[in-house]
């Protein structure tokens, strides 16, 4: 079945000496995805396996929230001293992101010469970009001494170019819905037992509230092959912590597994989501076998990734009337779109914008239904530099003629200015990683965070 690549941009998307590189193995082979495992394996094996000389790995694997629980594993694993490896994908602004090693971003200078030694070994055998930047990532954490790695799954699971990992110390599955479904199939049931396909014999597999559809095949892949599950609301569970004076909810967290109770500082991360984030990253450190320190859990305050829900505060921000917020959230398909709308609940304070950029193969309508009724306006944006950018046109008939063009994002924020009232509001710019990548780096936004 088509498998492999995921999360990985076309070479058109990288730039400097790193993507001169991935341009020339981008040759190599006719499709940016095609899921399997054996090309990665066979050029592993000429790289002297160093997907074997990691240090404890967490796999990664799910439709939303992949990225900011590997993040919220970062920052608790950097919370207890440890030196943390992470890979993610896809990158927003410069491919360096994907590699963070022993808590630095990789260099340009190093990941290049990592990749071209990959071409060397590869000797032109066909291979595509992401299996060749995974083969990278493990390169450089085998070489870089650590105590956690932390493998983002690109696309799927089962065969994607990260599940050549045999024994990682925890594998989790974040939220499933509906995405990518030309790939992982057309059911949540068929994309749920793609992401299942990371779990592994005896290794703790954690997973968050689920569709009882997608809950019935991970529990039905977990007994198949042998790999302990733990879920919220059976093995572990988070709540907000309930304040003895009030008795109302307050921003820190209680989490129970059956290892005892955690009293748990707020989530960094906006959106009530990242409270089962959070959940998932305790939980697996808790199962992992590792020696976890008390010092780790308050990395959950500390935890930065960024279009997760954040604020701009640079030139774009600059451009609408004082007062006013913009905030930026990668969230591209109906999950991410029903998760939004619960957040928006709470921002009734104000008007809202919401500046909707979209990729050609997402499902604009299902994103944009679960929004659209919190929205003061809606804005179509197609930025000329927006990998995939789906037509503005498309997105106003998908918002049953709510939306109006931007293009935009800077002519749709004058024109907000333009219509401005004096009142304060909020603008939302949604609906695309490749959008967001756009808007951080018009509004000045630098990686290495």
């Amino acid at each position: 079945m088509p498998a492999s690549a995921a999360g990985a941009a076309p070479t058109t998307e990288f730039s400097g000496r790193t993507g001169e590189v991935l341009e020339r193995l981008n040759h190599l082979y006719p499709a940016l995805i095609d899921l399997s495992l054996g090309r990665l394996e066979a050029l592993l094996t000429k790289l002297g396996n160093p997907e074997e000389k990691l240090p404890p790995v967490i796999h990664v694997a799910g439709t939303n929230g992949k990225g900011s629980t590997c993040a919220t594993l970062r920052a608790m694993g950097e919370a207890a001293g440890w030196r943390v490896h992470v890979m993610t994908s896809p990158h927003l602004v410069d491919v360096t992101e994907r590699f963070r090693i022993a808590g630095k971003l990789v260099s340009e200078a190093e990941l290049v010469s990592t990749l071209e030694e990959i071409e060397r070994v590869n000797a032109g055998a066909p291979i595509t970009v992401f299996e060749v930047l995974t083969a990278a990532g493990f390169l450089l954490f085998a070489r870089h001494p650590a105590e956690l790695a932390i493998i983002e799954v690109g696309l799927g699971g089962r065969c994607d170019a990260t599940n050549v990992l045999k024994h990682p110390a925890a594998c989790i599955v974040t939220s499933v819905s509906m995405d990518h479904e030309a790939f992982l199939g057309n059911t949540l049931q068929a994309i749920a037992a793609e992401k299942a396909g990371i779990f592994k014999p005896g290794v703790p597999a954690i997973t968050g509230a689920q569709p009882e559809a997608v809950m019935q095949v991970l529990e039905a892949e977990a007994q198949k092959v042998g790999a302990p599950l733990h879920r919220r609301g059976h093995e572990w569970q988070i709540t907000p912590e309930r304040s003895a004076e009030t008795a109302k909810p307050s921003s820190a967290l209680i989490f129970t597994d059956g290892q005892g109770i955690l009293h748990l500082p707020a989530p960094a991360l906006s959106g009530p989501w990242q409270i089962e984030n959070a959940g998932l990253a305790v939980e697996a450190l808790r199962v992992s076998g590792l020696s976890v320190p008390a010092t780790a859990w308050q990395g959950i305050g500390n935890v930065f990734w960024p279009a997760r829900m954040q604020r701009l505060h640079g030139a774009l921000a600059a451009r609408v009337p004082e007062g006013w917020d913009v905030w930026l959230d990668g969230g591209h398909n109906p999950g991410a779109g029903h998760a939004l709308a619960k957040e928006l609940q709470n921002w009734d304070d104000r008007p809202l914008h919401l500046l909707v950029g979209m990729k050609q193969t997402k499902d604009a309508s299902g994103f944009l239904d679960p929004v659209l009724p919190y929205a003061t306006t809606v804005w179509a944006i197609s930025e000329p530099k927006q990998h995939l950018a789906l037509p503005v046109e498309a997105i106003v008939t998908a918002s049953g003629g709510k939306a109006q063009v931007g293009p935009t994002l800077a002519q749709a924020l004058d024109g907000l200015k333009a219509q401005s009232e004096g009142k304060p509001a909020r603008v939302l710019i949604c609906g695309s990683l490749y959008l967001a990548g756009v808007a951080l780096t018009q509004d000045g936004w630098q990686p290495g965070a």
